[in-house]
């Protein structure tokens, strides 16, 4: 069998399309009816055709999407670092040289905060290439 992953999006998706159908026919009675109702067949035979053949050509582009979006996870992460290190550098501008005691304390929960971004991110990337490596061709 399929992916359940796949089978419950296409359910969803066909779902949704059916909803849609219902709210167009309460408004305006006969006329949407009818192309939801084809709508939501076309989508369960292109699910049905998916879970079919769950590996082919689709993998490449999503394999190539998913590894922009872990690109770009992975820049989200360097900036990020960057963040940490300007923050520290501010705290201690703050508490050391202005003698801003004031500060320290607000300064402190932002360079947390980041931190704790950081820490989500980086969880994030090692989750998601996996998930790229997943999706890459077997070698052989």
């Amino acid at each position: 069998m399929g992916d359940p992953r796949n089978v419950a999006h296409a359910k969803k998706v066909a779902q949704e399309k059916h909803h849609k159908g219902d709210a167009a026919h309460s408004h305006q009675p006969g006329k949407k009816a009818q192309p939801a109702k084809k709508d939501q067949a076309v989508a369960e035979e292109s699910s049905t055709a998916e879970t079919a053949k769950p590996e082919q050509k689709p993998d490449a582009a999503k394999l190539e999407k998913s590894l922009a979006v872990l690109a770009k996870l992975k820049e989200l992460e360097f900036h990020s670092r960057a963040n940490i290190e300007k923050l520290a550098e501010l705290s201690l501008t703050i508490e050391e040289e202005l003698k801003q005691k004031t500060f320290a304390e607000p300064i402190e929960e932002v360079y947390s905060a980041q931190e704790a971004f950081h820490s989500k991110v980086s969880t994030l990337i090692e989750a998601y290439q996996k998930e790229c490596d997943r999706l890459k061709p077997a070698a052989g």
